[in-house]
């Protein structure tokens, strides 16, 4: 007779992610557009396919510790940065700002202000966009 084994207590049902590598897979896919990296480049930085970045950023496929590290490493950021905001409970429905967080022309518009030199041309750009937003209201 053959001996079935227990489902652990916090396991998900078969083919479901769970939320911890869901997380895990948005903060990777956060942190590679805001450097502007293709998941074909940071594929290349570690070793994989595109296609096996596209599963880690949907958290179909969970990270292991020592290719998380390589993540580290390759994006430059602490370990810790994968996990931040996890504990945070549950509330209902996501903010209007973590829904724009989530899209790539937040990301990309982030990324390529940044990286804007001039310090009055930035604050200029800055000004523009509060007053489109003020007046779209």
């Amino acid at each position: 007779m053959a001996r079935r084994t227990k489902r652990a207590k916090f396991s998900t049902p078969l083919g479901t992610p769970r939320p911890v590598d869901v997380h895990v897979g948005r903060k990777l896919r956060e942190r590679r557009m805001l450097l502007g990296l293709s998941q074909e480049k940071v594929g290349e930085g570690v070793g994989l396919t595109f296609q096996q970045i596209q599963k880690y950023e949907r958290g179909a496929n969970r990270i292991g510790a020592s290719r998380l590290w390589q993540f580290v490493k390759l994006l430059d950021v602490p370990i810790g940065y994968f996990f931040e905001g996890l504990d945070k409970p549950k509330r209902g429905p996501k903010s209007k700002l973590e829904r724009a967080l989530e899209k790539r022309e937040t990301l990309e518009l982030i990324r390529n202000y940044t990286s804007i030199k001039n310090a009055k041309a930035r604050k200029q750009i800055y000004q523009l966009v509060k007053t489109m937003a003020k007046a779209s209201v």
